[in-house]
């Protein structure tokens, strides 16, 4: 209704429009516009329109239909697939979430026993140096102990041999170690 309004009103623009160039001018108007073919041409119009409407409607507008209601399928299609992807994405976030705390829990525990590993380690190597070092500590105390002892043991002879030579020294006189340790004691 509204498409035959404004032709109607077009037709009537042109025709009067049309109709009072001609009267000015004198000449016969162009056929096309002159008013006494308007029912002809439209008649006309609408039959190429009618047919052009059918053509299209039966072929191509079918296949345009067919084409956006498969592109509304695929898009559909995509959105779920979409919706399903992420969903996994986040099943695998939670998943690679759940296996690093584990690894992390699993690696801390590792951590934890080698550190007590080494720690016992450490231990047994300090309780084993300080069990050689005392070894040798009362080994060089007994060398310490023999050699005084020794020393101590030949202070007698020593004191005996300076005592000696000190009176020859002093008083000229020779006398024997025997009797100077015989005084001593």
């Amino acid at each position: 209704a509204m498409i035959r309004t404004y032709l109607s009103l077009s037709v009537t623009t042109v025709s009067a429009a049309s109709a009072v160039a001609a009267e000015s001018s004198g000449e016969t108007t162009f056929p096309p516009f002159d008013p006494g073919y308007f029912s002809t041409q439209i008649f006309w119009l609408l039959i190429s329109f009618g047919i052009l409407y059918f053509v299209l409607s039966r072929g191509i507008l079918r296949r345009v239909g067919q084409i956006l209601e498969e592109r509304s399928d695929h898009i559909t299609d995509d959105l779920d697939k979409a919706s399903r992807m992420q969903s996994q994405a986040r099943e695998a976030q939670k998943h690679r979430e759940r296996a690093l705390t584990d690894a992390r829990a699993e690696a801390q525990g590792v951590v934890e026993a080698t550190r007590q590993s080494v720690d016992a380690e450490i231990k047994r190597s300090i309780a084993a140096a300080d069990a050689q070092a005392g070894e040798q500590a009362e080994i060089a105390e007994m060398r310490i102990r023999k050699m005084r002892s020794e020393a101590l043991s030949r202070i007698d002879e020593i004191a005996a041999d300076v005592a000696q030579a000190a009176i020859e020294k002093v008083a000229g006189k020779s006398v024997t170690v025997a009797r100077i340790k015989s005084v001593l004691n």
